[in-house]
């Protein structure tokens, strides 16, 4: 019997395929085995909790805005790309989103968070923790005369909270919490089920208190998973003003609407969509080889030196690219910063749409 092997855990949903490519991050080990290297061990044993179900993972790479007012949802409405009437929604209280430049292109990825306060209109607004004046910027450009307040919360951290037990086709068990008072946000994750649940706490607060049969765990393992399963985050993996939000797959993670009103950059995203021609998609990657310095956008190649598209980021051998569909089958190359050559194979993820047609 092999010394691994694979949690129905939050990769199990990938597929033989992308677990060909993708070593599942988290994993079992058999009573007494010792820990490969590099594979950190999640133990299964009981604790007075019982059995540990839940990874918590602390997210400081994400910050919280609020925006609160009368005017909340018709001001973010001209502003995002999602519809603000989901959360609404009864039962719904997140949604995914993009921000906009003029010309179509991402500026900022975010997730919002209903509130309720006082019969007053509230959000969390969760971004990139590196552009968060910038994102405060933007919306106070497009204030004008709304009644609405915009506050950043550093008072506030942001955690992701994984099941050891979901795949791609399967509703997230919701973590059961022990101190709801101390809970501002737990909501599953809009973008895909294999993200599990988002949690919002006090920065004082500790998750351990709160979610029963729940361990912390590094956020390097939470990027790594992140990388595995394809799902882009912040502004690495979507260059503000580069990425396309159609390419980066907006419309798989839930983050867009084509029948609300107009938003800024939506002409070019509504004639993208409807035209159906998307030559480049932002995918999951394996590298034969950890890259460490590359220029931002290095390119990739085919074996015989045809342009094949763009490597954004990851963590050691996991990452993603914007790769031409033409070539996504093949076998590709990238120049790493010491001027080697690394070859990359490209996945499509199990959350995708099953009708995803890839050349």
């Amino acid at each position: 019997m092999g010394v691994l092997r694979f949690v129905r855990g939050t990769l199990s949903g990938l597929g033989v395929q992308a677990r060909k490519h993708f070593p599942g991050v988290f994993v079992t080990l058999l009573p007494g085995a010792p820990a490969p290297a590099g594979v950190k061990r999640y133990s299964r044993d009981t604790d007075k909790h019982g059995p540990e179900q839940f990874v918590c993972f602390q997210l400081p790479h994400r910050a919280v805005l609020k925006v609160q007012g009368p005017d909340t949802s018709p001001f973010l409405q001209g502003l995002l790309t999602n519809d603000m009437a989901l959360l609404e929604e009864p039962g719904r209280a997140a949604m995914y989103a993009h921000m906009l430049n003029v010309q179509g292109r991402t500026l900022y990825d975010i997730l919002l968070y209903r509130l309720k306060e006082g019969g007053t209109s509230c959000v969390f607004l969760e971004c990139d923790s590196t552009v968060t004046d910038s994102v405060v910027k933007h919306l106070k450009v497009f204030k004008i005369r709304r009644k609405v307040n915009i506050s950043p919360c550093p008072e506030l951290s942001v955690w992701s909270v994984l099941s050891k037990q979901i795949s791609a086709d399967q509703e997230a068990r919701k973590p059961e919490i022990s101190s709801p008072d101390k809970v501002l946000v737990c909501v599953a994750d809009p973008r895909t089920v294999q993200m599990g649940w988002r949690l919002i706490l006090h920065s004082h607060a500790d998750p351990l208190d709160i979610i029963a049969c729940c361990q912390k765990g590094d956020s390097n393992d939470y990027h790594r998973h992140r990388y595995a399963i394809g799902l882009p985050e912040g502004v690495k993996d979507l260059p503000p003003g580069a990425a396309l939000p159609l390419e980066s797959n907006l419309v798989y993670m839930q983050g867009i609407s084509f029948s609300k009103g107009c938003y800024l950059g939506q002409e070019l995203t509504a004639r993208t969509h409807h035209t159906g021609v998307i030559r480049k998609r932002l995918m999951p990657v394996r590298l034969s080889a950890s890259v460490g310095r590359h220029e931002e956008g290095a390119a990739l190649q085919t074996q015989s030196g045809k342009p094949a598209g763009k490597h954004r980021a990851g963590l050691g051998e996991l990452g993603l690219s914007l790769v031409r569909t033409a070539h996504a089958k093949e076998v590709l190359t990238l120049k790493s910063s010491d001027n080697s050559t690394v070859t990359l194979e490209a996945s499509v993820p199990d959350w995708w749409p099953k009708d995803v047609k890839i050349n």
